[in-house]
């Protein structure tokens, strides 16, 4: 995964969780806008998710910030 999805992807997590608390679950379009002007982005995020490590839609932010940081 890139660094620029890897970063993002941190930062939203930190920011949800700061918000909402521990207990808070993303799905990985939560690292996007509403619109698709990144479908090369979002289909890297998308296989990190489904395909690589077989997640559920929503899944704690705590625990994709640690994936995340454990990859690096």
């Amino acid at each position: 995964m890139r660094v620029e999805l890897r970063n993002k992807i941190i930062q939203v997590c930190e920011t949800k969780i700061a918000a909402k608390g521990t207990d808070v679950g993303l799905s990985f379009y939560a690292f996007f806008k509403n619109k698709n002007d990144n479908p090369e982005l979002l289909m890297e995020a998308a296989t990190w998710w489904i395909q690589t490590h077989q997640l559920d839609h929503f899944v704690k932010a705590v625990k994709i910030k640690a994936m995340i940081i454990s990859e690096m």
